[in-house]
């Protein structure tokens, strides 16, 4: 199935002169988020020599997504976009400036850095719808799926280049300068939500939707049962993100020990050929424009990341290695992109916000699921055996997502109740 959207020009957000400063802005925050990981994880290991901690530290960053993003997702549907990201990024900044504090004084405790953490990842699960909308709000239907395609690419950028530009900052100036002088990385995204006059909205004017509660995640995917495309879109990421998603980085040391004797060069090339995929994809998928969002596409792209896991698992060959992880970056960059602009172009207007919510649970909540089908199970019977298992699963969970798809005809989404004496 096709979701109706015309064929739009190449690169056609960066063209965009309202969505092009977003782009670079959300990439320099991207960059942000990844450089207070790798000073607050270095000093706390330092400090605290905790393993406890560490795991904490993966899901406190993704538990927030998990339980809060509908939440926020209404937040997104009913207030004013730009002031919803704008918190996100100055929650950011004020747990850097705390982070800052702390080191100085010496005074960092394991309950504080809990809480840290914990901000932090409430942080970027705010972002995340307001910012689906904004790109929406940007572009409209026509270029939404470069917008998104482009976003998600400049975001691999500043995942990318985070650890690196940490890493300098450790070094050249410790982590105390370091994590502060990392607060003027959040604020030209910041500064430029001042002088947009995009809200989020301003292409669906309307009531505003009804509040949504902490609990609603199940109310809201009872709403969009019916459409069985929507309902895919979530599945799937659902499965990435479970099965694979962010545990394939945590056993990269091991998967390097195996491939060679230079681990730590192996290692990081391995991280490199990742993140290089998804940016070096997300770029020729923009230049090319030959894979439009359809939920075919978003089944082939999600299948092609867990087959690259599965052969990743098993070889014993350092090029091939190299080779499939480039591949799954790819893969795993258009499967995000396309699954989230399918679900875009599928929510209705006046409920974007929380139907992205949904999304988000999925994609990045399910996350903290990975530590178990990969890690934990990694720990009973090897790494190479748990990810291949798991990506045996990620492949026929996406079989299975495709007979699903088709098994019915698409409904219409019933509209979330509104109230008129609410609007403004």
């Amino acid at each position: 199935m096709t979701v109706a959207a015309p064929a739009a020009r190449r690169f056609a957000a960066l063209r965009n002169r309202d969505c092009r400063p977003y782009l670079f802005g959300a990439a320099l925050s991207m960059m942000a988020d990844n450089v207070e990981h790798v000073i607050t994880y270095w000093v706390l290991w330092q400090k605290f020599h905790s393993e406890a901690l560490a795991g904490f530290q993966v899901i406190s960053h993704w538990v927030p997504f998990l339980l809060l993003s509908v939440w926020f997702g209404g937040l997104a549907d009913r207030y004013d976009c730009r002031r919803v990201i704008q918190a996100a990024q100055v929650l950011f900044m004020a747990v850097s400036l705390i982070w800052g504090i702390l080191f100085i004084t010496d005074s960092l405790q394991i309950w504080q850095a809990c809480l840290l953490l914990v901000l932090h990842g409430m942080a970027g699960s705010l972002w995340g719808p307001g910012e689906q909308l904004m790109l929406h709000d940007f572009v409209g239907d026509e270029e939404l799926a470069s917008a998104v395609r482009l976003n998600a690419t400049f975001r691999s950028l500043g995942v990318l280049f985070g650890p690196a530009v940490g890493s300098a900052l450790l070094l050249q100036l410790g982590p105390k300068a370091g994590i502060l002088v990392n607060i003027a990385f959040y604020l030209p995204l910041t500064l430029f939500l001042f002088r947009t006059r995009f809200t989020g909205h301003s292409r669906h004017a309307g009531p505003r939707p009804a509040r949504v509660g902490l609990f609603d995640t199940v109310r809201v995917l009872r709403r969009v049962a019916g459409d069985h495309t929507l309902i895919s879109m979530i599945i799937l990421a659902g499965l990435a993100s479970f099965f694979v998603g962010t545990s394939l980085q945590a056993t990269m040391p091991s998967f390097a020990d195996d491939l060679g004797t230079d681990a730590t060069s192996i290692y990081g090339v391995l991280l490199f050929a990742t993140g290089a995929g998804g940016v070096i994809g997300g770029i020729l998928l923009e230049a090319t424009g030959r894979i439009r969002p359809t939920v075919r596409a978003t089944l082939v792209t999600t299948l092609l990341y867990g087959v690259t896991s599965l052969l990743f698992a098993v070889t014993t060959s350092y090029a091939f290695a190299i080779v499939v992880l480039f591949i799954g970056g790819v893969a795993s960059l258009a499967s995000m992109s396309i699954g989230q602009t399918v679900t875009q172009l599928l929510a209705p207007p006046a409920e974007r916000g929380r139907v992205i919510g949904v999304y988000n649970v999925s994609a990045s909540g399910l996350r903290a699921g990975s530590g178990v089908t990969v890690g934990v199970l990694g720990q009973a019977i090897g790494v190479h055996w748990s990810l291949a298992l798991s990506s045996a699963a990620l492949c026929l969970g996406t079989g299975a997502a495709a007979l699903y798809t088709h098994s019915g005809e698409r409904k219409p989404t019933p509209s979330i109740e509104t109230h008129p004496a609410e609007a403004e």
